[in-house]
């Protein structure tokens, strides 16, 4: 990928339906990671509970955008769109086989939700995939 800017960078993530979880651009995140121009540097930053710590500086923007859009592609958050968080396997089933039937590739994990035995599946489908499974993200993930 040839990015130079950190406008260009957000506009492929803009084209490339990636969530809003780094401050890159226009985009802002309350926690996460981030990359903003100070002063005659740009700066990798990461931010949680109202504390940032500034992690790599570059002296350029491209190197800065470089850097940034390694981090957020080796990322399998960032443009993965969660469509079920269901407990029922039942559901998980029926969820996967409709995505299997509209040829939209996905990955699902497990996780404790109200304790260990209440284990919740959360399935995610990525990038512009999302577009084609909004009906499904309703029905299964009550997220609209």
């Amino acid at each position: 990928m040839n990015l130079k800017t950190v406008k260009q960078l957000d506009e492929w993530m803009t084209k490339n339906c990636f969530n809003d979880n780094y401050a890159i651009g226009n985009r802002s995140v309350l926690e996460g990671f981030g990359l903003e121009k100070m002063g005659s540097l740009f700066v990798w930053y990461y931010t949680e509970r109202g504390k940032r710590e500034n992690l790599n500086y570059f002296p350029t923007e491209p190197e800065a955008v470089e850097f940034a859009f390694k981090a957020i592609t080796k990322d399998k958050f960032a443009n993965a769109h969660i469509v079920g968080f269901v407990k029922s396997k039942l559901e998980v089933s029926e969820l996967i086989r409709e995505l299997q039937k509209r040829k939209v590739d996905f990955w699902k994990d497990e996780i404790p939700y109200g304790g260990f035995d209440d284990i919740r599946t959360r399935i995610f489908v990525v990038g512009c995939d999302i577009i084609k499974v909004l009906d499904l993200k309703e029905k299964y993930s009550g997220q609209n």
